[in-house]
């Protein structure tokens, strides 16, 4: 299994085979809580006027995302996994667009396979993509916006890569070193409410949930579900 680490928005372009699109804060982890929740499934979409679309004809129920880490106007929840824990999502299908995970996730066309990846679910994404043992796996950090480098997605990546490789990486110090890190600060901003403090402690949860996230194909929609 060969095992490429890249970056950003480009690197969602360049990356091929089985591909994780990585975002901690806060797209990944989020999503994750609404499928542990019940939400039946993810449709993830670039930009926030086609999720509105998409809901206005009926293929989802609820809108949830950001831009620039606020709720996308017409939403009708945040890029918050703290929102997830008391939004009633149970059997509902779920529209998600952000300004760094979804759309790598749309930029990833020469990927043979996609997940999508953040700390809460790194083991179980681990295990899926070794039992399918492909020839080349990309891992892509998306960083902010999708165009700044973050630590907390560079070192889940690497996290990711060494339990990929078959090593044991220390989950507490991944958690240790992402609390260290500039982008933990705005959590704790009361001039940004909606990076809420309990998003930041939800995503260095590490390994939480045993479920990995697979999206495919369906009906030319990118659709994200739950696999055990």
């Amino acid at each position: 299994m060969e095992i490429v680490v890249d970056s950003l928005l480009e690197g969602a372009r360049r990356a091929q085979g089985t591909v994780v699109i990585v975002d901690v804060f806060r797209a990944f982890t989020t999503a994750a809580v609404a499928l542990s929740r019940g939400a039946t499934k993810i449709i993830m979409v670039a930009e926030p006027p086609k999720a509105l679309a998409l809901r206005a004809k009926g293929l989802g129920d609820l809108c949830v995302g950001e831009v620039n880490g606020i709720r996308a106007e017409g939403f009708d929840y945040g890029n918050s996994p703290f929102e997830m824990t008391g939004a009633e999502v149970e059997g509902k299908t779920i529209i998600q667009s952000t300004r760094a995970g979804t759309v790598g996730v749309t930029a990833a066309t020469d990927a043979s396979m996609i997940y999508v990846g953040s700390l809460v679910t790194a083991k179980a994404t681990a295990c899926a993509i070794r039992r399918d043992d492909p020839a080349r796996v990309t891992i892509v950090a998306m960083g902010w916006n999708a165009d700044v480098r973050t630590d907390e997605d560079e070192l889940c990546a690497l996290y990711l890569r060494n339990l990929l490789q078959g090593r044991e990486p220390d989950p507490a110090a991944v958690r240790t070193l992402v609390q260290s890190s500039g982008e933990v600060a705005k959590f704790q901003d009361p001039t940004q409410p909606h990076f809420h403090p309990e998003d930041c402690e939800w995503a260095l949860v590490v390994d939480h949930f045993d479920f990995a996230i697979r999206v495919c194909q369906e009906n030319d929609l990118l659709v994200a579900r739950r696999t055990e």
